[in-house]
């Protein structure tokens, strides 16, 4: 078996195309001795009891004369089969031309049976002729007296001789047959090791980073379907990469502008190219922020891989969802109150989820900041929460710049910003949306975006309730 794993597959299903074949032969032995038996030897014993009492009935006489016996010997010239005729069941064996005990022959089973007026079947293979015979015996009777009995027999013929005609066609046909099944087999693993082959090759291509082949589907079976499914695979991993690419690309540029903004900064303070104290200053505090944003950009980043992590273990507790929206609204006034927008919501206090009750704080503080960040001086922003079919929906709305509808697919992507001057102004990574919606994911909630540009945009969460 160990053997047998190592296989190829156009081995295995070879190894299999073999075993069929030989179980087919075994099978076809089977079946023929099934025949011989069932049918051949049935029919005979058939015709054997039929004979045996058209013959027995002939017999009406009160004895077994030598007429009756010269009678039977012209049968037996006549007819396949072989007719004896006695007075006892002791004389059998003498009338017998091969040599057959007579308890052997007779049971005392089979005496009672006669004895009844009943026939006796009876097989036993004779040395003479080298194969079995059947025959059988019937009592003869005379105003219900037991005057004699009468044995006929015919030999059996063999397996080849019943089949001579058949099998010569048998084999033939079995031929064509093994043949025909043979470049049947051939082709059709041809047919699906060329497709395999094929999907092979451009696993090898894809393996060294090219993911722009595609498997041709030829067929709707088995084979088509595996090439699909690679195909699919192939374009999530095409779309991967290039998220990939476009990720290092993006974590590059975020890094070198204050990077070079420090650096260069940086070199004016060591050379004292500086004019006066408070441009140094400047210098000092523009080097600060940028390093700050670093440090948030990295802190993202290493908090978006950790909430990634399917294994991350959330610290759940009851909340009282309402106030937890409330307290999250109490860190901006400051920001609400230089932009002059107005909060309005609609808070149901009864809603009580289970979640962990920091990172929840973050969504909201997230979204919120969003909402202020992208609406227009002396706006306003709506926040409701209601129950929905078992479920707490939170909805915060702003009537700001809006969010163009061919962006809308990309909102939540690590690094995508719809407005990246002023997400930059503002101190903004582009991952907050990102870890937004896998802490949302991981309470098994939903994150949906609505927007139309230049009206306003809103945030729709929804997560399970506590009964």
């Amino acid at each position: 078996m160990k053997k047998i794993k190592h296989f190829s597959v156009s081995q295995k299903v070879l190894l299999l195309f073999f075993v069929s074949i030989i179980f087919s032969i075994l099978f076809s032995f089977l079946f023929i001795h099934f025949l011989y038996k069932e049918l051949y030897i049935r029919s005979v014993k058939e015709r054997l009891i039929f004979e045996g009492k058209q013959t027995a009935a002939h017999f009406h006489y009160g004895s077994l004369s030598q007429d009756i016996k010269e009678k039977i010997e012209w049968y037996n010239l006549i007819s396949p089969y072989e007719v004896i005729a006695v007075d006892q069941l002791d004389e059998l064996h003498q009338h017998f031309p091969y040599q057959i005990d007579y308890k052997h022959l007779i049971s005392q089973e089979d005496e009672k049976k006669l004895s009844s007026g009943q026939y006796v079947v009876k097989e036993g293979y004779v040395h003479e002729l080298d194969r079995k015979i059947v025959g059988a015996i019937f009592p003869l009777t005379h105003e219900q007296n037991l005057i004699g009995f009468i044995y006929i027999y015919i030999p059996l013929a063999e397996i080849p001789e019943v089949f001579s005609k058949g099998i010569p066609i048998l084999i033939l046909f079995g031929l064509i047959f093994f043949v025909l099944i043979y470049f049947v087999i051939t082709y059709s693993i041809h047919s699906i090791f060329r497709s395999l082959r094929t999907i092979q090759t451009i696993a090898k291509e894809i393996s060294r980073g090219n993911f722009s082949k595609r498997v041709p589907i030829q067929t709707s079976d088995d084979i088509g379907e595996l090439a699909s499914a690679f195909n699919k695979m192939t374009e999530s991993l095409e779309k991967q990469d290039e998220r990939k690419k476009e990720f290092l690309s993006n974590v590059a540029h975020e890094l070198r502008t204050p990077l070079t903004y420090i650096g260069g900064y940086t070199q004016i303070l060591l050379d004292e190219a500086y004019s006066s104290k408070e441009e140094a200053k400047n210098h000092l505090l523009l080097i600060n922020k940028e390093t700050t944003r670093m440090q948030k950009l990295i802190n993202d980043l290493l908090q978006l891989n950790e909430l990634e992590n399917k294994d991350m273990a959330l610290e759940a507790e009851p909340i009282a969802f309402s106030q937890l929206i409330l307290d999250s609204l109490e860190l901006f006034a400051p920001a609400l109150k230089k932009r002059n927008i107005s909060i309005k919501t609609d808070l149901d206090d009864e809603i009580i989820i289970m979640g962990d009750m920091n990172r929840l704080h973050q969504v909201f503080c997230n979204v919120i900041d969003n909402a202020i960040k992208y609406s227009f001086e002396n706006g306003m922003i709506n926040i409701a929460l209601y129950q929905k079919e078992k479920r707490a929906v939170v909805i915060v709305r702003d009537n700001g710049i809006g969010i163009p509808k061919k962006e809308l697919d990309r909102i939540g992507e690590r690094f995508y910003r719809t407005d990246k001057s002023r997400s930059r102004e503002t101190g903004g990574t582009g991952l907050g949306l990102s870890i937004v919606k896998q802490i949302v994911a991981l309470h098994n909630g939903t994150m949906k975006i609505e927007s139309e540009e230049g009206q306003g945009t809103s945030v729709i969460l929804s997560f399970p309730i506590v009964e």
